[in-house]
């Protein structure tokens, strides 16, 4: 098959707003979770005081968080695909997301029986937890090319990642101020925390179920097969024919190594601060409101500059605001010490503030770029498939990232093994160098124009 750049995909009429809103409402529910269990509280109260030891540097949390995180994110490469495959089938990506979204929302309520002491169940919860939310991640982006255009889905994906930290902002700035610290002390209130995230995100995705539809038509299930083998027959059919989709797969490589530095940076980037920065609580929620807002900016911002200079040159500018992020946040406590000779009376804590406006720019960006660039290279009837894969880079990532990261931090450090974040980005941009966005999106459009389809109004 011959693909030139000079074709084009059949038009694509966006979606209406209502439902683009419903879209995006499901990244704002989300948000509670990954903030408030993976991010921002349970993670610390999880490492230093669920397992807590002190004298290790919380060394053994540290690496146990690391191992059920990774574990949750394997189960996504195993299974996310397969469901994606089956969902394309049958016409139902909107059963599995809310098969996911209620599996998530259950087990983080649960989460409020892990006490002291209890690190067992803890992993299993926390393993269940976020294997529904990841994998609900892929679910929900499955949806993205039926909203619009491919000139439109940087601005409709980035809509999506700043509500998102806008319903972060909400679920977690209540839960700074009315649970308070993350420390034995304060347990009896802060073990909330797994109920109101549960609740939040209960609430929240509803616009989601009532506003979003479902495109597509099901197929009759042939005699003598079921879904799963189904699934798993278009999966490798479309491993086989994924090599014709060349600039997504080598994408796919690139979002591999970048995710994998997002993910660290997720889950440690707190516990980093309370760790080696030695932050106050104030501070601490300072820093939360820097990241979210400026993680919103940078989202809806970058949104807009992807549609007019391209996804994958807005990518790579994420990507490289990424290594600067990473860098200041290695260089906090040195640059500090440095300052202080000179006269300057700061503390860590404080310097580490600027450098939380780096890393939010980054955050919600590159993620959204991400998330588009992969849009634009999916056919129509294999959009779900797609982001199965995309999902699968991603989660695969995540075991990768986490992993390697908990590994190190117990031979050199947490301080030292951020660094490991920054030579990941540096991959990330020399992989994607070599994708090429017009033959991708011209693959994409032939594709389409073969099978006769067109998106739906």
């Amino acid at each position: 098959m011959t693909i030139t750049a000079g074709q084009a995909r059949p038009p694509r009429i966006r979606a209406p707003k209502k439902e683009i809103v419903g879209w995006a409402m499901f990244d704002f529910a989300n948000q509670a979770y990954t903030l408030l269990i993976i991010t921002v509280i349970f993670n610390e109260l999880f490492t230093t005081v669920i397992v807590g030891d002190r004298n290790d540097d919380y060394r053994l949390g540290n690496l146990l968080w690391s191992i059920a995180l990774a574990t949750s994110y394997f189960l996504v490469v195993l299974s996310g695909p397969v469901c994606g495959a089956i969902m394309d089938y049958t016409a139902a990506k909107k059963r599995f997301l809310f098969g996911s979204y209620l599996a998530t929302v259950v087990s983080t309520c649960l989460l409020y029986f892990v006490a002291p002491g209890f690190i067992v169940l803890g992993m299993i919860l926390l393993i269940i937890s976020n294997y529904a939310y990841s994998i609900g991640e892929s679910f929900i982006a499955s949806f993205l090319p039926d909203l619009g255009p491919p000139e439109d889905l940087g601005k409709i994906s980035g809509f999506g990642w700043a509500l998102g930290y806008v319903g972060g902002l909400f679920a977690a700035g209540f839960t700074l101020a009315f649970l308070g610290a993350a420390t034995l002390e304060n347990f009896d209130r802060i073990r909330w925390v797994g109920p109101f995230a549960g609740a939040f995100f209960l609430l929240a995705a509803i616009p989601t179920f009532l506003w979003v539809r479902e495109r597509g038509q099901a197929r009759a299930l042939p005699a003598g097969q079921n879904y799963v083998t189904i699934g798993v027959r278009r999966l490798w059919q479309t491993w086989k024919e994924l090599a014709q989709f060349r600039d997504l797969a080598v994408f796919l490589i690139s979002v591999f190594f970048a995710m994998a530095g997002i993910y660290i940076i997720i889950a440690f980037a707190f516990i980093y601060g309370a760790q080696v920065i030695g932050w106050d609580e104030s501070i601490r929620n300072i820093m939360f409101i820097i990241v979210q807002i400026t993680a919103a900016v940078g989202a809806i911002g970058f949104g807009f500059i992807q549609d007019r200079i391209g996804a994958k040159v807005t990518y790579i500018g994420t990507l490289s605001l990424w290594v600067f992020a990473v860098l200041a946040i290695w260089g906090t406590p040195q640059v500090t010490a440095f300052l202080n000779t000179l006269g300057v009376d700061w503390e860590a804590q404080h310097l580490f503030l600027v450098v939380g406006v780096l890393a939010g720019l980054s955050l919600g960006s590159s993620q959204s770029a991400s998330r588009a660039l992969v849009g634009i290279f999916s056919p129509t009837a294999k959009a779900a498939e797609f982001f199965g894969f995309w999902g699968l880079a991603n989660k695969l990532a995540g075991v990768f990232g986490i992993l390697g990261l908990g590994l190190l931090q117990v031979a050199v450090g947490l301080h030292m093994a951020i660094l490991f974040c920054a030579a990941l980005f540096i991959a990330a941009i020399s992989v994607c160098l070599f994708v090429n966005q017009t033959r991708g999106a011209a693959i994409a459009a032939d594709w389409d124009r073969r099978e006769g389809l067109e998106k739906p109004v």
